[in-house]
């Protein structure tokens, strides 16, 4: 830790270099105001301290030209002349601590202690910035350079120039659409439309419509000429999300549009030529998904030619630290905030949480924290509660009485499971080998919303 100490009197200048030195701290002097500006501009120096009385200005004066150039570094007054309004004028004015001469030395060594884990934290926060603007930890809009999101990163810059479908999988919340979007950017039809359709968000009677398009008076409600997504994303790409939501009555007939690149409107009898190149997306098991009667093989054959799995965040090693600083200054510009990274505790506690909602959830988390620190850096206390305590119930049970009937006992395995979860559908439905429109179905009939 650099620390530029500042005092007219070449004596305590000389103590305080040999005491500083002696506890391992690289020590730089200044005898007044002007000479403290340019070892500062030189140095750069993590703590200043510095007299309240100099030979061309004051302690003040100097303090607000040092909060000028760098508003988090730690300042520490001393004067022989200590009275409380002075102390209360310097505290107000910036300096981080105020103590009077002659110098208990226990409290400066206590002192200068406790501003390391501010300099360490400032200092992570600037290595951390420093690699997020090198190109190898970015690609595209995505953030990281673990080997899984390596691979990742080389899968799609493999089908990025091709013509053929990709199924892209994957938990909640990895980045799906952004894979999609991304692979869509280094394509030849970059300037052609990208159109995303998620199956899971629209309402089954609509999605017919949605996906096709219809004519004028095909159906009640139908006022007009609607386009489907084929049609709007002719020249580019359709994206379709969880298409393993897709109801399965309409599998076949996208199965054959795919398959003849035409497309007839509902209540139409034209039928329109397209050029789209198809992408899709599942946080499901697609093998499962067949099992279950929920996705038609023939279709996942047709969707299938590139599978790109994108790993969850748990799995990413080395990657959370430079996506929470990426959010961090994400959102200080988004909400005028100045957070400057995070504390120790506060890494480990991120680094032990097993994100179930991957980088969504993360991304979320880490704009409350900003929101709440406003300025300097994240603690513990601006986390949500769930990550603050952890539920340490890893591998909890649940006892059922005999004569629990099977409705009764899948209630509670679901209700406890979301508990311990955080309320996390996405989650809840992973541990519970469901999808989460089945958990959400049954919270309805439980009447939880």
């Amino acid at each position: 830790m650099r620390i530029l100490v500042v005092d007219d009197e070449e004596a305590i200048r000389a103590v305080l270099e040999l005491r500083l030195q002696e506890w391992g701290f690289d020590v730089c002097l200044a005898s007044d105001g002007a000479e403290a500006r340019r070892q500062v501009e030189r140095m750069a120096p993590d703590v200043v301290i510095s007299d309240v009385v100099l030979p061309d200005t004051s302690g003040l004066d100097l303090l607000a030209v040092l909060q000028k150039g760098d508003a988090r570094r730690p300042v520490l007054l001393i004067t022989a002349h200590g009275t409380v309004e002075l102390a209360v004028e310097a505290m107000k004015g910036g300096a981080r601590e105020f103590l009077t001469k002659p110098l208990d030395i226990s409290k400066l060594r206590a002192t200068l202690d406790a501003f390391r884990g501010d300099v360490e934290n400032r200092r992570q926060s600037r290595r951390l910035a420093s690699e997020l603007d090198e190109a190898n930890n970015r690609f595209g809009p995505f953030v990281g350079n673990s080997k899984l999101m390596r691979e990742a990163y080389r899968m799609i810059t493999d089908v990025a120039s091709t013509q053929a479908p990709v199924l892209i999988t994957g938990e909640s919340g990895t980045g799906k659409e952004i894979a999609a979007r991304t692979i869509h950017d280094r394509s030849r039809r970059s300037e052609g439309p990208f159109v995303a359709i998620n199956a899971a968000a629209l309402p089954r009677e609509l999605m017919e419509s949605e996906i096709f398009g219809h004519e004028k008076g095909s159906f009640t409600g139908a006022t007009g000429v609607r386009q489907g997504c084929f049609e709007l994303s002719d020249g580019g790409t359709l994206f379709l999300d969880e298409i393993a939501e897709m109801p399965i009555e309409l599998q076949p007939k996208l199965l054959r549009v795919l398959e003849d690149s035409r497309v007839r409107r509902l209540g139409g009898t034209r039928e329109y030529q397209f050029d789209v190149r198809l992408l899709a997306a599942t946080n499901q098991e697609p093998r499962i998904a067949i099992e279950e009667g929920r996705l038609r093989e023939d279709l996942y054959y047709r969707l299938n030619v590139f599978t790109l799995t994108l790993p969850p965040l748990r799995d990413r090693s080395g990657d959370l630290g430079l996506l929470a600083q990426h959010f961090v200054s994400l959102f200080n510009e988004k909400h005028g905030m100045a957070v400057e990274g995070m504390g120790e505790s506060v890494r480990r506690l991120l680094e032990d949480y097993p994100w179930p909602g991957n980088v969504r959830e993360l991304r979320n988390v880490m704009e409350r924290s900003v929101v709440l620190a406003k300025e300097g850096p994240i603690e513990n206390r601006h986390l949500p509660p769930y990550i603050q305590h952890p539920d340490p119930a890893v591998g909890a049970h649940i006892s059922l009485p005999i004569g629990t009937t099977m409705a009764e006992a899948e209630k509670k395995l679901i209700l406890q499971t979301l508990e311990q979860v955080g309320n996390n559908k996405a989650e809840a439905a992973r541990r519970l080998g469901l999808d989460v429109k089945t958990i959400r179905n049954k919270l309805k009939a439980y009447g939880i919303f």
